[in-house]
């Protein structure tokens, strides 16, 4: 059984308290409450993120293993060198961020997934992430832009020293990995060496992300998001080259 949360209160059950392998949700921690600014601090603060599915509650997860991409890790092939080559060169591509979050959040919502039918980004939840950003500036969008048009990008929320990767899209080939990136060379220049990526996937493992224990993640979560968070989170195009020590 999972714990139901109280709406009263923002307290978490222990991730020890998680589902198992065993079981048909495996790292599923509790159910319930709200998607409030103040819950959802609550929640990355400790390493927990909500996902379901339409006509779900809240759903509550703390997986063991967490995926995560170390940022000093990102595997940049030479394909995908080529094509940022290119992007940095021409100038009608661009980095932005945060300006078009609304956007990024829906097309995220929309993008296919490999073995799902539906989305967890709900709009309801949508909402939320807005509200959040609007509140604390804790969400942000790194996207892709060519021609004056949106053709990918990422979003995902920064508590301190710590970045938490939601979802990306793309609408040309290799803009979410273009977005990506940017995401890593931003990260780079602030001094956040984790990107939490949830779920393991073979997208993420090919660019370099790979699983770490749970406590592990969870000692890391614990120091870095009580570090002060960078000031701005604006892009420009000479931090590309911190991708050159790869």
């Amino acid at each position: 059984m999972i714990d139901w949360l109280d709406d009263n209160s923002l307290e978490f059950p222990p991730s020890a308290r998680t589902l198992g392998a065993d079981s048909d949700a495996p790292g599923l921690l509790a159910a319930g409450g709200d998607l409030s600014p103040q819950r959802l601090h609550a929640a990355y603060s400790r390493g927990i993120f909500p996902w379901y599915g339409a006509g779900q509650p809240p759903l509550w997860w703390a997986p063991d293993p967490r995926m995560v991409l170390q940022t000093q890790n990102f595997k940049l092939a030479r394909s995908l060198r080529k094509t940022i080559a290119h992007f940095r060169r021409s100038a009608n591509c661009e980095i932005r961020v945060d300006s078009a979050l609304p956007e990024v959040l829906n097309a995220c919502a929309g993008a296919p997934r490999e073995g799902q039918s539906g989305t967890w980004i709900l709009p309801e939840m949508q909402a939320a992430y807005l509200d959040w950003a609007k509140q604390s500036g804790a969400v942000h969008s790194i996207e892709t832009w060519m021609d004056g048009e949106l053709v990918g990008g990422l979003y995902g929320v920064n508590l301190g020293r710590m970045f938490f990767g939601e979802s990306m899209f793309m609408r040309r080939s290799d803009a979410s990995k273009i977005a990506l990136a940017a995401l890593v060379c931003l990260c780079r220049k602030h001094g956040i060496p984790w990107i939490d990526c949830q779920q393991n996937t073979g997208h993420l493992a090919s660019l370099g992300a790979a699983e770490v224990p749970r406590s592990a993640f969870e000692a890391h979560v614990g120091q870095a998001v009580n570090e002060a968070a960078p000031s701005s989170w604006a892009y420009h195009p000479a931090l590309w080259a911190l991708l050159d020590q790869d």
